[in-house]
C-alpha cells in the first residue's frame, strides 16, 4: 500500500471521474471524493476486491466469462478499456471502465487507477428508451461509445427493429453535439423529387406548389445529427447529391443558385447489405466508403436471449401486468424475426387479452404459442429429466435442479439468478457445491 499509495493517491484525487485506486491482488485500496459521491458506502478500503464491489463476485471476472480489464493491463502494462454491467446505488448499470496502470520507482507494476464513467445512454434494469444488459448489447453499446464522441460518420447495420433509431439518438446523446438538434431522415419511400425537397428544402416557386421558401432536414440539423434511417434505399440518382453534400459541406436549396453550408455530425442506419448492392450497382462504392467510416452490427433480438426477460419488464412497466413463466418460455423459443419492436405488439396484444395481473400462454399470438412445439423441445418447460422418483434430501434435490436449470439456460450465469430469484453469489456457491458434490461422488 505505501508504494502504490506514494504514486497513485495523489493521481487518483486529481481525477474528475470516479476512480478507485487497486493493488495488485483486487483490493480496493482507495477511492477519489467522486467515487465516494457516486458510489456511497459501497468499498471497505483495503478489504474490498474490485470484483466483489462491481459484480458481486467472489473472485476475478475473467472466471466468470467476462473481461477482466485488471488482468488485461497487468499483461500488456497498458491503458486498458472496457463496457460493463456494474451494481450500482441503484441496481445494475452500464459503465465504461478505464484501467491504468501505476508503476513504482523501478518500473515495476505496482497497482492500478481505474475510472469509472456510468453510461447514462442506455439502461441495465426496467425503463423505457435503450435497455439491455446481455453480451452482445454491452459489446455494441461500447463500440457507440467509442464512436460517440468524433466526428466520425457511423453506419448502424441491423435488421429491421432491431433498435437503430435509438442506437442513432445514443450516439447524439453522447456526443460532443447533444445540445444540438437530432433530425432523424426516413429514407424508405421517398422518390427523387421528395427526397431533394425533403433534405435541402425548397425556394419559393421551385415547383408547382412550392408557395412559400421552405428550409430542409440539413438546415433543421445545424449544430446536430443528422440521422438518415434505411439509407439503402436512397435513389441512386439522389446519391450523387448526398456525396457531394458529404464532400463539400454544402448544399443548395431546390431552385436557388446560393450554397448554403451545413453543419452536422452524420449517423446511417440500413437493415440491407450495402455489399451486395454496390456489387449490383444499386448504390455508389464511393457513397458507401464515406457513410462506412465506423460500422456498427446491431444484435438482433435472437442474438441476446438473455435480454428477453429485461426488455419484457421494460415494455410492460406501467401496465401492472408481468409475463408467467409459461409465457416468458414460449417467447424465448420464438425466433422475432421483428426483433424488439414485434415483442412491444406481442406484448401489447397479451396486455388487452388479459385480464389480470399476468400474461398467460393462452394470450399471445398462436405462432408464438407454436414456437416451442415447432422446435420439439416442448420438455424444456416440463419437470427436469431424471428427476428422482424417491424422496432424497432437499439439498441434493436443489442441486439436481440447478445443474438441469443451468444446462436449459441459453444466457449467463447473472440471467439465470434473476430467473431462479437467487442473487448471483447465492447461485455461484450453490452451482460450485453441486460440481464438489459430483466429484465426491466420482472420486469414491
Amino acid at each position: 500500500m505505501v508504494a502504490v499509495g506514494q504514486l497513485g493517491l495523489e493521481q487518483l484525487q486529481s481525477i474528475d471521474e470516479p476512480a478507485i485506486l487497486i493493488s495488485t491482488d483486487y483490493r480496493v485500496l482507495a477511492a477519489n471524493e467522486a467515487y465516494r459521491a457516486r458510489f456511497p458506502g459501497m468499498i471497505e478500503p483495503g478489504v474490498s476486491r474490485c470484483h466483489g464491489v462491481s459484480h458481486g463476485y467472489d473472485n476475478p471476472c475473467d472466471q466468470h466469462g467476462e473481461s477482466c480489464p485488471l488482468k488485461k493491463a497487468g499483461v500488456s502494462k497498458r491503458t486498458e478499456r472496457v463496457f460493463h454491467v456494474h451494481h450500482g446505488p441503484e441496481g445494475l448499470e452500464h459503465v465504461d471502465i478505464k484501467l491504468e496502470p501505476v508503476f513504482d520507482a523501478r518500473g515495476d507494476l505496482a497497482g492500478f487507477i481505474e475510472v469509472i464513467k456510468p453510461i447514462e445512454i442506455a439502461q441495465a434494469e426496467p425503463a423505457s428508451g435503450f435497455v439491455g444488459r446481455s453480451t452482445a448489447f454491452s459489446e455494441m453499446l461500447g463500440l457507440l461509445q467509442r464512436g460517440a464522441s468524433s466526428e466520425v460518420p457511423i453506419l448502424l447495420l441491423g435488421e429491421s427493429g432491431s433498435g437503430k433509431e435509438l442506437a442513432a439518438r445514443a450516439v447524439h446523446d453522447s456526443s460532443p453535439r447533444a445540445e444540438g438538434p437530432f433530425v432523424p431522415v426516413e429514407c424508405s419511400g421517398l422518390n427523387d423529387a421528395l427526397f431533394e425537397s425533403e433534405l435541402f428544402g425548397h425556394v419559393r416557386g421551385a415547383f408547382t406548389g412550392a408557395t412559400a421558401p421552405k428550409p430542409g432536414l440539413i438546415e433543421a440539423s445545424v449544430g446536430g445529427t443528422l440521422f438518415l434511417d434505411e439509407i439503402g434505399d436512397v435513389p441512386l440518382s439522389m446519391q450523387v447529391k448526398l456525396l457531394r453534400l458529404l464532400e463539400s459541406g454544402t448544399f443548395r436549396r431546390v431552385g436557388d443558385v446560393a450554397p448554403q453550408r451545413a453543419d452536422f455530425r452524420l449517423v446511417c442506419a440500413t437493415h440491407r447489405d450495402l455489399d451486395r448492392l454496390v456489387q449490383q450497382g444499386a448504390f455508389r462504392q464511393d457513397l458507401y466508403f464515406r457513410i462506412n467510416a465506423f460500422p456498427i452490427p446491431m444484435p438482433s433480438l435472437r442474438d441476446r436471449p438473455d435480454d428477453l426477460d429485461l426488455l419484457s419488464a421494460s415494455l410492460l412497466e406501467g401496465s401492472g401486468k408481468r409475463l408467467s413463466s409459461g409465457a416468458l418460455a414460449r417467447l424465448k423459443a420464438y425466433p422475432f424475426p421483428g426483433n424488439v419492436r414485434e415483442l412491444r405488439n406481442i406484448l401489447e396484444r397479451a396486455t388487452l387479452l388479459a385480464d389480470g395481473e399476468f400474461l398467460f400462454e393462452e394470450h399471445l399470438p398462436d405462432h408464438v404459442r407454436g414456437a416451442i412445439h415447432t422446435e420439439g423441445s416442448a420438455e424444456a418447460v416440463g419437470p427436469p429429466p431424471g428427476w428422482p422418483t424417491a424422496i432424497v434430501p432437499l439439498e441434493e434435490a436443489i442441486a439436481h435442479y440447478l445443474r438441469w436449470a443451468e444446462g436449459q439456460h441459453r444466457g449467463d450465469r447473472v440471467a439465470l439468478a434473476k430467473r431462479l430469484g437467487l442473487s448471483e453469489r447465492t447461485l455461484y456457491r450453490r452451482l460450485r457445491s453441486a460440481a464438489m458434490a459430483d466429484d465426491s461422488v466420482s472420486d469414491d
